[in-house]
């Protein structure tokens, strides 16, 4: 007769789980997050709001506030953050990838890019990047096609797709399927070519790393999984480091905030709404 496992039971489960408080393991929030080991030179401990390490093949989610600096790192080469802001109190007004590029002329993000609403409005902007490999034009990958090509795309498979993490990540914060634009991605390059096609440029390797700086109250989504126009046939994603820290909205007199005329205009939108509104 098989001997009972320790978990067989209601307690022996209970203890087992009770156990492994403590436990650390590579992919995982630090809570809180002023545990955090190293915060950037300049940011007390106590000013570090989230700190998380994102498994290749996961998501997480946050509500920032005004000001808050959100830092993400590649933490292995291999890591792809895909991201979509909402406005934290008024969800119909979200990232809009189209008005991002079209608005400010330039397809390719980098440091200086604001990421913009469908209103004209700056939901954050791009203040470092080390990478300088991202995408704003081809969105995350679907179920389809993910089970086209790793054979399943479902969120509890090997191979879960971005859009299927989107909505669990959505789901957390009253969001549904229609509320989810096209994201936008970091840390895996796409670059247009003479005629028209898209050319898959990949990362700049471990290390790299975005810094964006939240300019209203927003619901971040990421989901950290390989890029639709990776052509390795493996699903290959690694580790995502997150990390933000309270600090300061863009400003009048800040470089970034007269850098372009188009610029500049959507940070007077954002300043009027949130001003209107007792915010600013």
């Amino acid at each position: 007769m098989a001997t009972p496992s320790a978990t067989a039971s209601t307690h022996g489960a209970r203890d087992h789980a009770r156990a492994q408080e403590g436990t650390r393991v590579d992919a995982m929030p630090v809570l809180p997050a002023s545990g955090w080991p190293a915060p950037p030179e300049g940011v007390a401990a106590g000013d570090v709001v989230w700190a998380e390490t994102v498994a290749g093949g996961n998501y997480t989610h946050k509500v920032l506030a005004r000001g808050t600096e959100l830092r993400l790192t590649d933490l292995t080469g291999d890591a792809c953050a895909h991201l979509l802001l909402h406005s934290a109190d008024r969800p119909w007004e979200r990232l809009n990838a189209a008005d991002t590029v079209k608005v400010l002329w330039n397809a390719y993000l980098g440091e200086g890019h604001l990421l913009l609403s469908d209103q004209g409005r700056v939901l954050a902007s791009l203040t470092r990047d080390s990478s300088g490999r991202h995408d704003a034009l081809t969105g995350t990958s679907t179920l389809v096609r993910n089970t086209e090509r790793y054979g399943d795309g479902t969120p509890q498979s090997a191979s879960p797709a971005g859009r299927e993490l989107f909505k669990l990540a959505a789901l957390k914060n009253g969001l549904t399927p229609r509320d989810l634009p096209p994201s936008v991605s970091f840390f895996q390059g796409v670059r247009i070519t003479e005629d028209g096609s898209t050319e898959f440029t990949g990362s700049a390797g471990p290390g790299g790393t975005v810094t964006l700086r939240v300019e209203q109250d927003v619901v971040v989504l990421i989901a950290n999984v390989p890029h639709p126009l990776d052509p390795r046939p493996e699903y290959r994603c690694g580790n995502l480091g997150v990390l933000a820290y309270r600090a300061c909205p863009t400003a009048p007199g800040d470089p970034l905030w007269d850098a372009t005329p188009e610029g500049r205009r959507a940070f007077l939108n954002t300043v009027d709404h949130l001003t209107a509104r007792g915010i600013a």
